[in-house]
Order: structure tokens, then sequence, then C-alpha cells
């Protein structure tokens, strides 16, 4: 495959809008960074693709012990750690042969690089926090390359 993209959602809470599914219909992965909120959002987004999801720290209930606080995977030979709050990182990524780290929890949406790695909050896809856009994120992975894109959603003061 000469370009993979992966789809990046978090903080949905429950609420998976329909313009949020339309924005990751082309990712070949999902990664959902926590506060899944309900199984129901991590099902529907498996009929787009596959999913990796982690834990936040509200997903509560027998569906959510079933999440990982964290996940690490590979693919299109890229290394990938996810996270919901990046403040609980304990490894050093560029260390570990990670190419991102992806979190969420704080809402707000965010690229960054440190070290050579990519830091990705793709923001809440759920309900309106504050002022804060409602935001998911793809990464294209080419060629061992990283090219990371917010994209907010338009959902009016929702």
């Amino acid at each position: 495959m000469d370009k993979f993209i992966i789809g990046v959602i978090s903080d949905t809470h429950g609420l998976l809008r329909p313009e949020a599914l339309e924005s990751l219909k082309e990712a070949d992965l999902i990664v959902h960074a926590g506060d899944v909120g309900k199984p129901q959002v991590l099902e529907c987004l498996r009929s787009l693709a596959p999913v990796v999801a982690v834990r936040g720290n509200t997903d509560h209930g027998e569906w959510a012990r079933n999440l990982p606080w964290f996940e690490a995977f590979e693919c299109a030979k890229t290394s990938i750690y996810v996270l919901h709050d990046l403040n609980d990182l304990d490894l050093d990524p560029a260390a570990g042969g990670f190419a991102s780290v992806i979190s969420g929890h704080s809402h707000r949406p965010d690229i960054s690089w440190r070290d050579g790695v990519l830091l990705l909050n793709p923001g809440s896809a759920g309900p309106r926090r504050f002022k804060l856009p409602v935001s998911v994120a793809l990464i294209q992975v080419q060629d061992g390359k990283l090219t990371p894109r917010l994209i907010e959603l338009n959902v009016g003061d929702q």
C-alpha cells in the first residue's frame, strides 16, 4: 500500500456525530484516544475500519474494563503509542522507537513534534466543551513519513 490513512478521534463521550463519521470514512484504521462514552461508538466506527481504542478517565462499566489504558501498535511500518492523557506518558517515545503518540483528554486539538515524534491530540469530537472546536484528525503515513491534519467539524453551537 503506497499510503495509509489513520483516522483519529477522541472524547466522544457517547456522541458520535455524523460529521465525524464522514470525516473518517477514508481511513484504513481508526484510533479512538479514550472517553468513548458507550460501546456503540466503537461498534459504529468499526463499520468504517478496524479500530484501536484506549480507555479514558470517564469510561466506566463492564464494556470499558475491556479497553486498555494504553496501546502500542504498528501500521505501515510505523510504531504508534496511544493513551488518553498525555500527562500520563511514562516513557520516552523517541527512545522507544515510536513515530507518534496519540492522546486526547484536554479537548484541545494539537499537532506538535518533540524529538522527531509526532504528538497528536485530535481534540474532542463529542459534546462541545467551552468554546473549543469539535474536531477529528487524519494522519497520512507514506514511505515512513507522517503527515497529520486536523479537521474541524462544522456542527454549529452543538
